[in-house]
Parts: structure tokens; C-alpha cells; sequence
């Protein structure tokens, strides 16, 4: 996917980060370095902290510890509420999230789910994003979709639909929560077709997702994260096939290591 040059820093920049729900320690002090087009998969049990640290990324968690540093702007968890919240903002329209509900309006057309943030926030004038809106949906091979509503849609198309509105804002950064989870194994290889699509247009791209195939097509680098720290980082084909640590080589006994792509 992507390579990283000598003149390039992080485009993402986690040091020290530790996230509690009360008691309980999800997050215990980790990092992570996300480069300018480079794509970062995430995979390991469930609990074991994927979904919250990626959250923490976008400051959907609160009460966090460390300092997180997004395109040049950091945001260090001590300083006073007012510097922070103005960060995340800045943060916010640099890295765009994809849930695995995808959270589409539901009473708005595909269309008016993609304009509705630059049209209503932006203040873009509505002609311009009707043109923009549709170079999106065609890119994605959803022109044709533009007036219907999300629920006459497929998963997959709803997941396409809620990347087109993300790339719509230009973010430099798409954060994917489990992005497989709807997704029937046909549509997960075109899912990887999209995410492949994105990376050589330069997006940097953080993807938590148990999907061994998805993980082996667009990582340019896996984490293993369990009990809140890093296990095991290393490029897919290494991680895969010759695995460093013992609690990687059990949790890879428990997923599906199987070639999707076979029956597509």
C-alpha cells in the first residue's frame, strides 16, 4: 500500500495512551505511528481494547491519559477543556470514522446523506455539492442509487455510501470500525477492492477488523492487540505465516484463516 519516505512524520501520533471504564484498564499506556498513506489493521480478541483505542483516535472516549497527535495537532489530555475540545475539532475533519452501523440518516436520500455535512456545516453552496456528490457515487458505482433511501440498500452499498460522505469532507485519515461485520465474504472482496482503491490515492487508513483476508490484502502493517497492549506488530505476510509470540499464534488458531476469495 503505502511507502514511506525520509521527509515524511506520522500522520498519526499515540504515545502513552491509557483509556479506564472505571476500574477497569482497557488501554495501558501504548503507541503507534500511522504514516502518510499507510494502512494499519488491527486485529485480536474481542475485549481486548480494538474498538476503544481506535475510538480514542477521534476522541469518542473521554477521560483519557497520553497525548494523541492527528496531522500536526496534538491534543494532550492535561490541558484545559477549552484547548481540547478546540483540537478535536481540527482532528475531526482530518479523520473521518466508519462505523459498522455506518449511521446513515435514514429519512434522507443517499444523496442528501452525503451533501447534508458540507451543505448545512460547510455552507457549500448545494449545486457544487450535488456535483461533487455524484463524482463520489459514480467512483463508488452508486450514481444510480443517488434518490433512494438507506433502506432499500444492501449492506454493502450502505458501506459505500458511508465512505462517499467521509471522502466528501477530504479527510487525510478513515478510521474503520470492523468493517466486515455486515458484510457477506463476496462483499468483503469488494470491500477490499475499495480500501485498495483508497490507499493508492494516498489516504491513510487505520481498519480494525478480524478478517484474516481483508488483513492479508490491504495491511501494510498488523497489530495484535490483547488486554490492552500491542502483542505483536509485523507486516501481514509475516504475521500470518510465522508468527513471534505464542498469544498471536493461539488467537490465530481461533479465525478463520480461510481464501474468501476462492468462492467470489
Amino acid at each position: 500500500m503505502g511507502s514511506i519516505k525520509s521527509s515524511e512524520k506520522p500522520i498519526i501520533k499515540v504515545r502513552g495512551l491509557h483509556k479506564y471504564f472505571g476500574p477497569v484498564h482497557i488501554i495501558k499506556g501504548v503507541g503507534l505511528d500511522l504514516w502518510p498513506s499507510e494502512v494499519i489493521v488491527i486485529m485480536g480478541p474481542s475485549g481486548g481494547g480494538k474498538s476503544t483505542f481506535l475510538r480514542c483516535l477521534n476522541f469518542l472516549e473521554e477521560q483519557l491519559a497520553g497525548t494523541i497527535e492527528v496531522d500536526g495537532v496534538e491534543v494532550n489530555t492535561e490541558e484545559s477543556a477549552s484547548k481540547v475540545k478546540k483540537r478535536i475539532r481540527q482532528i475531526r475533519r482530518n479523520a473521518a470514522m466508519i462505523f459498522q452501523e455506518f449511521n446513515l440518516f435514514p429519512h434522507m436520500t443517499v444523496l442528501g446523506n452525503i451533501i447534508e455535512g458540507a451543505v448545512t456545516v460547510k455552507k457549500m453552496p448545494q449545486k457544487q455539492a450535488i456535483a461533487r456528490a455524484e463524482e463520489l457515487l459514480a467512483s463508488m458505482g452508486l450514481l444510480e442509487k443517488r434518490d433512494d433511501f438507506p433502506s432499500y440498500l444492501a449492506a454493502g452499498e450502505q458501506q459505500r455510501v458511508a465512505i462517499a460522505r467521509s471522502l466528501f469532507m477530504e479527510p487525510k485519515i478513515i478510521l474503520f470500525d470492523d468493517p466486515t461485520s455486515a458484510l457477506d465474504p463476496t462483499l468483503i472482496v469488494e470491500l477490499v477492492d475499495t480500501l485498495t482503491k483508497l490507499a493508492n490515492e494516498g489516504i491513510a487508513m487505520i481498519v480494525v477488523t478480524n478478517e484474516a483476508y481483508l488483513a492479508r490484502n490491504i495491511a501494510d502493517k498488523v497489530m495484535l492487540l490483547d488486554d490492552g497492549v500491542w502483542v505483536e506488530i509485523a507486516p501481514p505476510d509475516e504475521l500470518f505465516t510465522n508468527p513471534k509470540k505464542e498469544r498471536t499464534r493461539k488467537f490465530l488458531e481461533r479465525i478463520s484463516l480461510k481464501d474468501i476469495s476462492a468462492g467470489a
